[in-house]
């Protein structure tokens, strides 16, 4: 049994503000951490806008967490997820997180988990806020996710679409590869590159179409990719 296999990850589910139709590949996505052994759902379930996550409670074991709608336009929601996210901190028991919501209000919850030295995946929207995409880990586009998915199941897997040359990706990945030590050639380790990147910034290279950072590179006119004898990957920036 790998160490992964054994780190217990708890799933964190905003019902009001996240898309049942992202539980599978979330789940996926996680098990990159571990096993994903809590998973809770926080809503009030009397909304029949919430009748998608009642359906598939049993389905995907998820424990649905009652919280009703005590002022109106007020949801009580975010506040029962941090205080039982700090219960699973403290308790000791749990390896890190998944929050699965488009709401900046956990970006607080995020940042504290994290100064635990635990990891935390975020799963929201396109429009999520800056402030809790940042917080995170790393934070994940579910409409992404979904897309990819569906991609993966079709003859030539994922599409590589050219939204992949984003400016800002590629100022980051140009940065992380200027920050990489390299060898006599000026080639770097791919792992050290996408490290640094991902320290930097809450970077996952899902939110693109691809499951890892060498089929990203690969798209992008301006690495060179090298495999090496011992599996190795290296990466050197051509312009």
């Amino acid at each position: 049994m790998s160490i992964n296999e054994q780190r217990n990850i708890a799933l964190l589910i905003d019902s009001d503000n996240a898309s049942p139709a992202g539980i599978d590949p979330v789940l996926t996505v996680l098990a990159e951490l571990g096993q994903v052994n809590i998973r809770r759902a926080y809503g009030n379930w009397r909304k029949a806008s919430l009748k998608g996550w009642v359906d598939l409670m049993h389905r995907y074991g998820i424990e649905p967490q009652q919280q009703f709608d005590i002022t109106k336009g007020k949801n009580a929601t975010d506040m029962k997820m941090t205080i039982d996210a700090m219960d699973l901190l403290y308790r000791g028991r749990v390896h890190g997180f998944g929050i699965m919501s488009s709401d900046s209000d956990f970006m607080p919850l995020a940042m504290r988990i994290r100064q635990d030295g635990f990891p935390v995946y975020g799963f929201g929207g396109a429009k999520t806020p800056e402030a809790f995409r940042q917080a995170c880990t790393r934070f994940i586009d579910v409409n992404a996710l979904i897309k990819a998915e569906k991609d993966t199941r079709k003859e030539g897997g994922p599409s590589k679409e050219s939204n992949v040359l984003d400016e800002s990706l590629l100022d980051l990945l140009f940065d992380a590869y200027a920050a990489s030590k390299r060898d006599e050639n000026g080639y770097a380790k791919l792992s050290e590159v996408g490290q640094r990147a991902g320290n930097r910034s809450s970077f996952d290279t899902r939110n693109y179409g691809f499951a890892r950072l060498t089929d990203l590179i690969e798209t992008i006119p301006n690495f060179a990719i090298e495999r090496r004898a011992n599996g190795q990957i290296f990466v050197k920036r051509l312009r």
